[in-house]
């Protein structure tokens, strides 16, 4: 008796190829669970996420496994496990999670981990990241702390001349008080 293959449906194919563009498209993932969310919920959370230029999708577990092992990322198989949706970030993925983080205070929506630069992060792992300041912040506070000595040298050579004519003055001033009580 012959085995036979199983024939791949197109739309299964297809549903693979529109999560590993998402994928590909996209920097950081964060897995979350969201079961027992409303559809009005889930709504509010993605206007959120749409605002730190992130997309939340509910995914099956079965293509995105699939997706993802096709781009080459880490083994994600843990992740994908009960009611999955993906976070999809392009930019600061530490802002997006705490957005999910304090959104979870409120639902029932949990985190469950997620690939940050093709590291895998556990659950623990991705809400110590999420308290981290975001790369915005880490700049400016990079280029403060940069700025600073330079603006202190700044401050000292300009105080040197302001000394200096503030002197003259006080010499000029004394002078003229000693000029008309004579």
């Amino acid at each position: 008796m012959a085995l036979r293959a199983k024939k791949t449906q197109p739309g299964k194919v297809e549903a693979i190829e529109a999560v590993g563009a998402k994928i590909a498209s996209s920097t950081d993932f964060i897995f979350t669970d969201y079961r027992g969310l409303t559809v009005e919920q889930i709504t509010a959370l993605r206007g959120q996420l749409r605002a730190k230029n992130a997309e939340y999708h509910i995914v099956k577990n079965n293509f995105a496994r699939i997706a993802f092992e096709q781009k080459q990322f880490p083994n994600v198989s843990g992740l994908l496990v009960g009611p999955t949706a993906v976070a999809f970030t392009k930019a600061d993925s530490n802002e997006v999670a705490k957005i999910i983080l304090e959104f979870g205070k409120e639902t029932s929506v949990r985190l469950k981990g997620g690939l940050v630069d093709k590291a895998f992060y556990d659950k623990t792992q991705m809400e110590a990241f999420s308290k981290l300041p975001g790369k915005s912040q880490l700049l400016s506070m990079l280029m403060s702390a940069m700025n600073a000595p330079m603006q202190n040298l700044v401050y000292a050579l300009n105080g040197i001349p302001t000394k200096l004519v503030r002197t003259l003055q006080a010499v000029a001033d004394q002078k003229g008080s000693q000029g008309s009580a004579e």
